[in-house]
């Protein structure tokens, strides 16, 4: 028997009348009232500098448009990423990491066909020196060529690695199905592109492409804001360029219903992955949308989840979530399945989808999903760096601290009507396009009856 000191958490959860009822979500104070400033400097870079004093460091998100059309852009980004902290005029590699290690920092790098970010942290009375560094790798990297050797040969490997993998190969059969050849569709560079690249390209695209005009620089922290855009004004005065930053073109619309069936001669698993396109976050009806989406598969208690993994137990992950590129957005719908479970996933996944618009969520199916909304999106920047994540993404399409100050009251102010209108909108199963990644000999017939099914790689 439980002795009273050690109560399990069901014991803890129930009273003598049933579960004790859940606490409702205390008052959070929004991301909007603290003090920040949003400007430009002389250079073209947006800033975006907000004070949030919890612990004495400071978070900073530095987003470049990376974009290009060059066969080979994707493997000399990459490279790019992974050379662009290995020295500079002033610094080699040790000296940098010995003098952010000091200043208790990091920077880190990493690139998709969209953009490059420069990631780090550090003590908030050590920002100058942080800011001295960043500033450096900014205007003075040197990509020196034994890095670049160095790197590319790891890089070849992780990469041959990569595309191994189940969700890299589903990845790219969904992005190649839905876009075809746009530059969006070039996530993972060829191996032998890497082994190709010279140190002389990877530094020309620096000089074309590290470009301070159309970026943001998010800085979250124990910080002045005022202060800081001055000294910001000093520290990257130099990095300076007449020209804009590269964005990608824009997408194409997804249509459906088309799902292609992907060989992958003997798999033993199936990777489910459907898209829609839907609206952004600046549309006023996207409130409405995103808890329909989480409604539908976008949290744990979600209709997906209920169906697929805990009644039928077809998957252990089922999900559903926005993608956005620069002012789109899509929802894509995912679900690792066993084999012999992929065509009853996929009925029942696209059934999932029609319910939603004939029966939309209302009542307290409702509430949980409303409740869920807020409480993650303040949950998500309650630390400096959630909120510094946040406010990026926010910045990289054009909006600001104010959209995450007033997105709990547009979702409070969601009517029953306006998620039914949403789901049945954006949430018709005709609309989804995708793939599905197999074993193609033991799944072809199967996926053929259920119709909107075709065989083979994308073009």
């Amino acid at each position: 028997m439980t002795s009273a000191t050690h109560r399990t958490a069901e014991e803890i959860g129930r009273t003598a009348r049933g579960p004790r009822p859940l606490p409702p979500l205390g008052e959070q104070r929004a991301a909007g009232d603290l003090s920040h400033v949003d400007t430009e400097l002389s250079n073209g870079l947006r800033v975006l500098a907000v004070r949030k004093a919890t612990v004495p460091m400071v978070e900073a998100r530095l987003w470049i448009p990376f974009a290009g059309d060059d066969a080979l852009h994707p493997a000399t980004s990459e490279v790019l990423a992974e050379t662009i902290l290995t020295g500079t005029a002033r610094r080699n590699r040790i000296e940098i990491d010995a003098e952010l290690a000091l200043i208790g920092g990091d920077i880190g790098a990493g690139v998709d066909p969209e953009r490059l970010v420069l990631t780090g942290s550090a003590l908030a009375e050590k920002l100058p020196t942080f800011l001295d560094v960043l500033g450096d790798v900014l205007t003075g990297a040197t990509y020196a060529d034994d890095e670049i050797a160095r790197e590319k040969e790891r890089l070849v490997e992780r990469i041959a690695v990569s595309r191994t993998q189940p969700r890299t190969i589903a990845r790219e059969a969904l992005q190649k199905h839905r876009y075809g050849d746009h530059p969006a569709t070039r996530e993972v560079p060829r191996a032998e592109d890497v082994a190709v690249v010279t140190p002389e390209q990877v530094r020309a695209l620096h000089q074309a492409s590290v470009l301070p005009r159309g970026a943001v620089l998010v800085l979250v922290g124990d910080i002045d804001p005022q202060a800081v855009i001055g000294e910001l004004e000093k520290v990257l005065g130099g990095w300076a360029s007449d020209r804009s930053a590269v964005r990608l073109p824009p997408l194409p619309e997804l249509t459906g219903p088309s799902v292609r069936l992907v060989p992958r001669a003997g798999a033993v698993q199936s990777q489910i992955r459907l898209s829609a396109q839907t609206v952004p976050r600046t549309d006023p009806g996207y409130a409405a949308l995103q808890l329909a989406n989480l409604a539908y598969g976008g949290y744990f208690s979600s209709r997906l989840v209920e169906n697929i993994r805990e009644n039928k137990g077809y998957t252990y992950s089922a999900h559903s979530g926005f993608e956005f590129t620069d002012g789109t957005a899509v929802v894509n719908v995912d679900a690792d399945t066993a084999t012999e479970a992929t065509a009853p996933a996929l009925l029942e996944t696209r059934y999932e989808l029609g319910r939603l618009g004939q029966v939309p969520p209302a009542g307290d199916e409702l509430e949980s999903v409303r409740q869920y909304a807020i409480g993650s999106l303040l949950t998500s920047t309650s630390s400096q760096s959630g909120l510094a994540g946040q406010v990026l993404a926010l910045a990289s399409t054009g909006l600001g601290l104010e959209w995450l100050n007033e997105h709990p009251a547009r979702v409070a102010a969601v009517t029953a009507d306006e998620v039914a209108e949403a789901a049945l909108k954006f949430f018709a199963p005709k609309r989804f396009t995708g793939v599905v990644v197999g074993d193609a000999a033991v799944l072809e017939r199967k996926l053929r009856s259920l119709g909107d099914v075709v065989v083979g790689e994308p073009a």
